[in-house]
């Protein structure tokens, strides 16, 4: 049996159980054979107030640890969760609109079709997130670490500057880790000088965006739309650039030829 299989297992059983403790960290796309409608995955173990309570008796040296609660469908919407610890909580549907998880650790997420609008998250780690459907309108996600998967997810007007989408090539024995947006609405948003390298972005929608800087090498972005968008000194060497929509963008980026075409890097 292999790692992998191993891991699928694992998960699959703990959540049969309803177990609240940690689950195996998932490899990007493997929800399939999961119950996602077990309580682990759709009740919350806490109330907002039982939140509220813990986060009062928080300090700067000890921030609230809430990893690996189920914390599903909640409305914590303008709670201050900065330097938190969500490592592997399950956040399905949860309201975090207007939020502060600056610095906080949301590891191993599940935040299918949670609320993160407006919220303040600069500077903090969201690795091997499950975050499809999410919403992240006019959030702050700079600086962030953000190799997540959000398939789907509406990140209009988000601030994702400097923010590092980029594939983590050390250890791929659970697959690859990187930032997934295929479908994803970025219209507006701001990703100047963000790392988007080996990141799949298919058919995601980067309409008004600022690029300025950003890294797209190796980038799957087939079928994405630029119309719009800011590409000066974006470098999108050797990126998959099949039916991608170029409308008016603006400026001039790297490796990129006057058909729309990517270039092997100088």
């Amino acid at each position: 049996m292999t790692t992998k299989t191993i891991v699928i297992v694992a998960a699959i059983a703990a959540l049969a159980a309803g177990v609240a403790g940690p689950l195996p960290a998932l490899a990007q796309g493997l929800m399939s054979g999961l119950d996602m409608s077990s309580p682990r995955m759709t009740k919350a173990e806490m109330t907002r107030a039982e939140v509220s309570a813990l986060i009062a008796k928080a300090t700067k040296a000890k921030p609230v640890d809430l990893s690996h609660k189920s914390l599903n469908g909640l409305d914590l919407a303008g709670l201050d969760f900065a330097g938190a610890n969500f490592t592997g909580a399950a956040v399905n549907g949860t309201s975090f609109a207007g939020a502060n998880f600056k610095g906080a650790k949301l590891d191993q997420l599940w935040g299918l079709k949670a609320d993160f609008s407006d919220a303040d998250l600069a500077a903090a780690s969201l690795f091997q997130a499950q975050l499809k459907g999410a919403i992240f309108a006019g959030a702050d996600l700079s600086k962030t670490r953000l190799a997540a998967d959000l398939t789907g997810a509406n990140l209009v007007d988000a601030n994702l500057k400097g923010a590092d989408l980029s594939a983590d090539m050390r250890n791929q024995s659970m697959g690859m880790m990187r930032g997934v947006l295929n479908s994803a609405n970025l219209t507006g948003a701001n990703l100047a000088g963000a790392n988007l390298s080996r990141a799949a972005a298919e058919f995601a929608n980067f309409s008004g965006a600022n690029l300025t800087g950003a890294d797209l090498q190796r980038a799957e972005i087939a079928g994405a739309n630029f119309a719009g968008a800011t590409i000066s000194g974006a470098d999108f060497a050797k990126a998959d650039l099949r039916s991608v929509q170029w409308g008016g963008v603006i400026g001039s980026a790297k490796n990129l030829d006057a058909s729309g075409k990517a270039k092997a890097s100088q």
